[in-house]
Parts: structure tokens; sequence; C-alpha cells
């Protein structure tokens, strides 16, 4: 007689998996000894791999294993993002690595840890390849499901040999596709025909068994999947009985997850047009909101730009709009959502190319290890001159660990950067490294705000392409993102230094960086040039706020006239006091979030000592509401807080 648990794999069996007993059984190896440690499951989309992996947790279940599923969707891509997801697998509090592991230890059982939607985590490959991995127990097993393979070193590394083994998941064959299809009720003939358009993808079978219709089929006979998926969402969508919901998936469709305060934004909230949302085929629901299947919101979203554009961007920007409103309050936990989310926003191939780079990457970007020091060396010496090759050797010497390595496949060092925290930079280091002096130099002349951060990217070279965009370089930019993650909300500025301005000046400008001519440095009779990203008050999230608004033609309205640093009020210029209009300029950075006397003391003043009995603040404020006269109200007081700047939309 079948168990409870044995009755639910069954059950799940018989609706929908069919044709993976293969892939099942090389998963069913990770649970044996003498198995792999790792198993990565990967696949374009649609193909079954959650499906896959879901099952596969069940069986292993009943064979007793702890088994932890990590959504990669649900997590920010850093290690404190990684374990506030393991404390709620686990449900305890989780502070670091140590307090992980220990905890972790403390099971005796096997446990698998399981990684779906990994695509979306890459940034986090090298720490947990590197790092967590290695420092499991012996009795714990991984999976990992991606749409992307892995990178090359996961099997050229010999850590690894005999303990990683891949799973590259095919679509359905012919016979368990129509097995698929009389599963859910299709006949004979039909299914014939939707199998001979669907090309096996199990998640193309699904979308066109949920209609009987069938005037898709003349139009997918000779189309790869990606038209067949397009065509099936638009079919699906058309298939939506209730014009309310047909409409409503339209307007969501611009966004990355569905919340109820976005929906209530874009249109009339009910419970039935949430729920009529969660209940269809092809949307998810999670706990941070609903999303549409990627294939079916995409086609979804093309649609709608093609056929009605302005309303594609007035739900585009009204998004922008309430996600900028709720990144003002939420949690330091949540701030990478809404970074997501805003990104998902952006089209601009600059910002886009920036967050998410082009080509298939297949560099691993390491920490580098004492005996790369050679490898770094003879890049240096390719690209760099006597002075510049020794400014970055004591780099090495005094803080080795600020350089990151690119390995290829075969675990050869292609590229570096070397990057460190501006408070990391020594009087030694200064000393010995004109570039670094030069930034020490403006950081002194343009202090940091207390409690603000900021970065030194000293140098990136790659072997053949020195500094020049590279697929190398692009790598290597998206590891130095994973730090703007990590760091925020405390990070305010990265200092980088480069060559080659013109190349990168119409990229960089666009980003917000902006060329410190007073801190060029000339080694070798080459001038070093410096770019300053200032994130301003708001961090990176008000950063990327700021680029999407742009880009969305969003009127981001300023009182101030930076060139006369005066209020300009409906075209009156107003003269202000320097410390007037520091205090505007900066309340307007923060995008609405209320700043403490603390923090506009040591802003706008630029001092830590600070009287708390001391008015001038009340009294700078008083002065700058005579001057605005009925647009005063737009500077507020929060009691016990202190001061936030309101939208004026008078």
């Amino acid at each position: 007689m079948n168990t409870p648990l044995e009755q639910r794999l069954s059950d799940c069996a018989d609706e929908s998996f069919v044709g993976r007993d293969a892939e099942l059984s090389v998963l069913q190896e990770l649970l044996e000894d003498g198995g792999p440690l790792v198993l990565y499951v990967h696949g374009i989309a649609g193909l079954g791999k959650s499906t896959l992996l879901t099952v596969f947790a069940e069986h292993a279940r009943a064979k007793g294993v702890m088994v932890l599923d990590m959504d990669c969707r649900l997590m920010e891509p850093t290690e404190r993002g990684f374990l506030d997801e393991l404390s709620h697998q686990l449900d305890t509090s989780i502070r670091d690595l140590d307090e992980a592991l220990e905890h972790l230890s403390s099971y005796s059982d096997m446990v698998l840890l399981s990684l779906d939607h990994f695509e979306s985590y890459g940034l986090m490959d090298s720490w947990l390849r590197q790092t967590f991995l290695p420092l499991l127990p012996d009795h714990f097993r991984f999976v990992i499901g991606s749409r992307q393979p892995p990178v090359p070193i996961w099997r050229t590394s010999s850590r690894w040999h005999g303990l990683f083994r891949t799973l590259a998941l095919e679509p359905l064959d012919q016979n368990a596709a129509l097995e698929l299809l009389g599963k859910v009720g299709i006949s004979e003939h039909q299914a014939k025909q939707i199998v001979a358009v669907t090309h096996g993808n199990p998640l193309a079978l699904r979308l066109a068994s949920t209609t009987a219709q069938s005037h898709y089929q003349t139009r997918l006979r000779d189309s790869d999947i990606h038209e067949v998926m397009e065509v099936l969402a638009e079919v699906n969508l058309s298939d939506v009985d209730d014009p309310t919901i047909r409409q409503t998936l339209q307007m969501v469709s611009v966004v990355r997850r569905i919340t109820r305060s976005l929906l209530r934004e874009l249109v009339p909230l009910s419970d039935e047009l949430w729920d009529g949302l969660r209940h269809l085929a092809f949307v998810e629901s999670r706990r941070d909101g609903l999303h549409i299947h990627d294939a079916v919101r995409d086609a979804v979203a093309r649609m709608l730009h093609a056929f009605d554009p302005e309303s594609y961007l007035k739900c585009r920007r009204i998004a922008w709009k309430q996600l900028r409103e709720e990144l003002r309050s939420a949690p330091r936990s949540e701030l990478w959502r809404y970074t997501a989310d805003m990104l998902y926003l952006a089209e601009n191939p600059v910002v886009r190319e920036a967050f998410f780079p082009s080509g298939n990457h297949e560099f691993a970007l390491e920490p580098a290890l004492p005996k790369d020091i050679e490898s770094i060396r003879e890049i240096i010496h390719l690209h760099e001159g006597e002075e510049s090759a020794a400014g970055l050797e004591h780099w090495w010497n005094c803080l080795p660990h600020s350089f990151q390595v690119a390995r290829d496949k075969d675990g050869v060092v292609v590229a570096f950067y070397c990057m460190a925290e501006a408070s990391e930079i020594t009087p030694d280091l200064c000393r010995l490294d004109p570039i670094a002096s030069s930034w020490r130099d403006h950081l002194s002349s343009h202090p940091l705000p207390k409690g603000c951060r900021a970065l030194i990217l000293r140098r990136w070279l790659g072997k053949g392409p020195g500094e020049a965009p590279s697929a190398e370089q692009a790598a290597c930019w998206l590891d130095v993102k994973r730090a703007y993650m990590a760091l925020r909300p405390q990070l305010r500025r990265v200092y980088l230094t480069v060559v080659d301005l013109p190349t990168y000046a119409p990229v960089a400008v666009q980003l917000g960086f902006n060329h410190i001519s007073e801190a060029t440095c000339t080694l070798d009779e080459v001038s070093y040039q410096t770019a300053l990203l200032d994130f301003g008050p708001a961090s990176v999230d008000g950063w990327v706020s700021g680029l999407v608004g742009e880009e969305l033609g969003v009127e981001q309205h300023s009182i101030l006239d930076h060139d006369l640093r005066s209020l300009n009020l409906s075209g009156n210029r107003v003269a202000l006091t320097r410390l007037e209009y520091g205090l505007v300029a900066y309340l307007e950075g923060l995008d609405g979030a209320t700043a403490s006397r603390d923090q506009i003391h040591n802003e706008v003043w630029g001092s830590d000592i600070f009287d708390t009995s001391s008015n001038v603040i009340d009294a700078v404020v008083k002065s700058l509401r005579r001057k605005l006269g009925d647009k005063s109200g737009i500077i507020e007081t929060v009691r016990g807080h202190g001061y936030r700047m309101r939208e004026d939309n008078q």
C-alpha cells in the first residue's frame, strides 16, 4: 500500500511528469554513495527543469533526505542574500557564513540543496563554487537548475574532478510528447498536430493544450521554438474570456513581477481581478508577487508595444513612479527586488548592457590566488609602462585581496581587475602609486558624507584587448556590479581610471560618470584619466531609478538652477546662500526620503561635529521656506526625525 508521500509522487507523475525517467535516474545518483556532489541541470526555457527538480526533491524526501528548495529569483545575488534565504528555509536567523556552516553541520543525515533558476544568480557562481560548497560536510548534495550551461571551469577544475556532473535537458521525444498531451485530454489527431509544431518543448505543449483552437497550426509549421512560444502566448491571451483580465494582462506585461500595490496603480484593484490573474495557467504565485511566464509576458508586451505604443509607455511610467515611491521606504533586505524591478523597465541598450552584458561569457571571476601573480604581471607588462606597472605591483603588495581574475575554460588567467574600498587606501600606497594619491586628494577636498563608502577601481586589463571593450572586460564589469549590490545603500561613489577616454565617454556619460580632470596622472608619458560616478544620497537604487526615469521621459522636476545655484520658481530666479543651496540639493537627491538632522549637518555642513542644541538647520529651513513662498510646503518637517522634500505638484 502506498504511503501518502508515495501517492503524491504517483499523482505528480500521472499528471505531468512523462518522458524524463532517464534524467531522473541521473539525478538519483546524487543520493548514492560515490555519486557526484553537484549536479547541474540546464536547458532552454520551457523544457521542464523546475518540474524535474521538484519531482526529484520529492523522491529525495521519500528517502529521508532533508531538501532545501531555493528559488534564485527570490534571492539577492550577494552572500547576504543567500544567507537570508537559507535563514528562511531553516526558519532561523543566520548572521554570517560561519554561523550558517555551524548550523548546517548539525544535521547528521543527508541534506540536498536545490537551486532553481540559477540563470538569475550567476553573480554568485564563484562564491558558491570556491567558498560555500567546499566548506559543506560530506553528506551534503547540491543540484542546480539553469537556462545557461555552467561556466567551463566547473568541469576543468581539478577540485571538482569526479564530483561535478552536468545534465543537458532536451525536448521530449514524440512518444513522450503524445503521452503528455493524452494525459490532459487532447485527442490523438490534434495531439499529433501540436507535437509537429512545438518541437517537444513541454511548456509549448502545455500552452498549446490549453486551447482547443487550431488556428495557429498553419502559422507554425516551419517556425522555431521562439516563434512558437510567441504565437502560443497570443493564442492563450485571446482565450482569456474576461476582457478585464485580458486588458490587465497587457498592462502588467511591462513589469517583472506583479504586486497588489503596483496592480492598484495600473488598474482598479479588486480581489476578483488579483485572483483572476493568479489562476491563469501561465501565471505563477510566489511570495514576492505574481509572475507571468517569461515567454508569455514578453510576447504580450511586444504585442502591446506594437499595437498601442502610447499605453505601453504609459504603463511603464506608472510602474516606475510606484516603484520609486515604494523604494523610499523599502527595508535593506528588499532593495534588490526594487533594483531588479527598475532595471526590467529599462530598454536603453547602454543601461541594459551595463547590468546584463550580451553574449555567452565563459569566464569565471574569482579572487586572485598567490600563484596568479605571474599571470597578472604578464598581462600588466603587455599593456602598461614601467611606472604604471610599478603602481599595480604596489597594489598587489599592499592589497592582494583587491585583485580578481577572469579564468577561461582551462583555468588560465585571461584578465584581471583591481578594486578596493577608499577606506583601504593607505598613506604608504598613496606614496607609491600616484593614481591612488590623486584619488585620496580628491576625497580630501570632496569628503564623503558620514557613513558613506566609495569604491576605487584601479585598473582592468585583458591579456589580448588590454582595457578595450571585450568579452573579458564585460565579465569583469558584471562582477563589479556584485560589489554595487553588496555595498548599497552606503555606496556613494565609484572612482576608476582609463587611458582611452573617448572610447568609453559616450557610454560613461549616459551612466552618470564625470571626468575629474584634476585627478589626471601622467605615467610613462601616458595620461591616466579619472572618471567618477556619484550615485547620490539614495545610493545605487536612486541612481538606477534616475537612469530609468530619464529613459522613460519622466519629468524629474527640480526647483534648483544648478548653474546659478538659485531657486527656479516659475521662471523667476531667487538667489540662495551656500547652505540653502546645499540643503535643497541634498533633500532633492533623497527622492522623498527623510533626512535626520545629523545627516543634514554631515552632508551639507560637511562636519561630523554637531551640536544637537543648535538651531542653525531650523534657521536655514525657515529662510528657505520664506524664499519658496507659496511652495514652502514642499519642505516638510518630520517630527522626531528631520526633514523631507515632497514632489511639487503645483
